[in-house]
């Protein structure tokens, strides 16, 4: 920039100096004819610091009220301050019409919107909001300008949220003035410390998931009344189709019947329990859980479902106990382990730990199975959504554990880790928040150590 404006600054400079002598040898030369040349001299510089400061004044009276103000159009280097005023003010106009019009460009696109938008200040002070702001908020126009968006939306969900700072996610809250309506806040930062507010009406997507909620509920409840009558017929026939019997030759029919119908008992059963973790209103109780004996079962449980074709490692600090609800826990270290033997190849490896640090409580289960691949790891948490959909409907799957694995989870606060590598081996990991962790002696008959079943 400087190589760019330091040629022009050293012409105005001379250009300035040459005329400035100009004037004063003039002066002194017709001063010096009356025998007075050093009066002409002072007089010259008089009025050349007078004609600049004249200049001086009417440029600070222009700066004050450009708009009430006209500049002169002298020749000289004021001549060309003042061009290059104006010039600058012509661009600076031109600039502000520009902006203007991309602002409201920008208004009317936001007002546009379904979803409400609400421009915020440094301190979370309301400077703009759209009308579906203004509707969904009950926002007023413009005695709610200035005042900070915390005091208007008063949900202790929000307050959090907003003072936290962290606004990768979305939070939920009941509209200030409609309990009946549910918004999504979700904050984007941006400039020098201003915040955009999006709120969205998520009230018919709740409502939707309430309904769909129930549907499964009462539609698994009433599925289990006719499938016990079916499976009670199969148990009174199968007797009748082994050797020699009456139904002989609907052995292998009755069998696979009989099958499917435990099948479609445990998806019955997995569906109820989803549909119990996903349920807004908690209703189990939360005690202190005895997490090492609970995995003494789960041991014993492993070897039978495994059928004594996998090797098992547990891991378990003796003392380390856990604040939650027992059947919540107990349905995330069993759908883990039947996860793992389910795709584990027999005389493969599974080990199982529970441990603590500084962050909280974690539950983990390594295997040495076939893997999951990249595109299907974000995935496996899903509804029915099966890795290896053979394997899976071979042994009875329901496509649910992950699922109910994450819920569960979540409910305590947690959340589920996965690694992965395809033919090598997967570690499901269950995180435990530290306010749920606690230390307790532990009981002479829980492991202190790792252990091989």
């Amino acid at each position: 920039m400087s190589i760019a404006v330091e040629p022009y600054s050293r012409r105005t400079l001379l250009r300035l100096v040459l005329m400035a002598s100009f004037w004063i040898a003039l002066a002194t030369l017709a001063a010096s004819w009356l025998g007075h040349a050093l009066i002409g001299t002072v007089v010259a510089l008089a009025l050349l610091l007078i004609s600049n400061l004249r200049h001086l004044a009417i440029l600070r009276e222009w700066l004050q009220s450009p708009k009430q103000r006209v500049l002169p159009l002298p020749g000289g280097i004021w001549g060309e301050v003042y061009d290059g005023l104006l010039d600058l003010q012509k661009r600076n106009r031109r600039r502000k019409k520009k902006l203007a019009a991309i602002l409201a460009e920008f208004q009317a696109s936001t007002e546009a919107l379904p979803d409400g938008a609400v421009v915020l200040g440094q301190s979370g002070e309301i400077v703009w909001f759209n009308p579906a702001a203004q509707a969904l908020l009950g926002l007023r126009l413009p005695q709610d300008l200035g005042l900070r968006i915390a005091n208007l939306v008063r949900s202790p969900a929000f307050t959090a949220y907003f003072t936290s700072g962290d606004y990768h996610d979305e939070v939920e809250a009941n509209s200030p003035f409609n309990v009946e309506t549910r918004l999504s806040f979700r904050v984007i930062p941006y400039g020098n410390g201003q915040r955009l507010l999006i709120v969205r009406d998520v009230s018919d997507l709740r409502r939707l998931e309430i309904a769909r909620r129930d549907f499964v509920a009462n539609a698994s409840h009433e599925m289990r009344t006719p499938l016990t009558v079916l499976r009670g017929y199969l148990d009174m026939m199968q007797p009748e189709s082994r050797g020699h019997g009456v139904l002989h030759a609907w052995h292998d029919p009755l069998s696979e019947m009989r099958n499917q119908a435990a099948r479609m008992e445990a998806l019955i059963g997995d569906l109820l329990k989803l549909a119990h973790l996903e349920s807004d209103v908690i209703y189990a109780r939360q005690d202190q859980l005895d997490v090492p004996r609970m995995l003494l079962r789960l041991r014993e449980e492993a070897d039978h479902l495994s059928k004594n074709q996998h090797r098992f490692e547990f891991e378990i600090e003796p003392d380390l106990r856990l604040f939650g609800r027992e059947g919540e826990v107990q349905s995330i270290f069993t759908n883990l382990v039947a996860n793992a033997v389910q795709y584990t190849p027999a005389s493969g490896i599974i080990r199982v730990r529970w441990w603590s640090d500084d962050h909280g409580a974690y539950f983990s289960v390594a295997d040495t199975g076939i893997g999951i691949s990249e595109k299907d790891l974000q995935r496996v948490t899903e509804r029915f959504y099966r890795v290896d959909v053979g394997r899976s409907r071979a042994s009875g799957g329901t496509g649910l554990g992950l699922s109910i694995v994450k819920q569960a989870l979540e409910r305590h606060q947690g959340r589920l880790d996965i690694e992965s590598e395809v033919g090598v081996g997967s570690t499901f990991t269950g995180f435990f928040p530290p306010h749920r962790v606690h230390r307790q002696a532990a009981a002479s008959d829980a492991p202190s150590q790792a252990s091989q079943a």
